[in-house]
């Protein structure tokens, strides 16, 4: 049984975030799957442009932390183009015990509370 690896768990995340962002009445501009580069998501609602940072982690990790140096380029880069900057943290584990490593056939469960405003 191979567990996840790190793109595995990004790929996810992604899924997730996106699956929220398209029932919140996001429409797409681009998306971007590598988890070195930022934001995966740039979006438009109501004439308001997003850049949504996306980053996946399995349990005990926690899914509203960030990593504070990248997000201030993100902003940087999202100040130039006057859109707003929202993370996406997404947590999982496996389903039937969350210290248990995960795999692609295990049940998992996710920790997710949808995307919130960096500020």
């Amino acid at each position: 049984m191979k567990t996840l690896t790190t793109q595995e768990i990004h790929q996810l995340a992604m899924q997730e975030v996106g699956t929220y962002l398209e029932q919140e009445g996001f429409e797409f501009l681009a998306v971007n799957s590598e988890i070195k580069r930022s934001p995966q998501f740039v979006c438009v609602k109501n004439k308001i442009l997003y850049f949504v940072v996306v980053q996946g982690c399995l349990y005990p990790h926690s899914p509203k932390e960030y990593d504070g140096i990248k997000m201030n380029k993100v902003k940087l880069h999202a100040d130039k183009n006057k859109a707003l900057v929202y993370f996406g943290g997404v947590g999982f584990a496996h389903a039937h015990d969350y210290k248990k490593p995960l795999s692609k056939t295990d049940p998992y469960v996710v920790n997710f509370d949808g995307i919130q405003k960096v500020i």
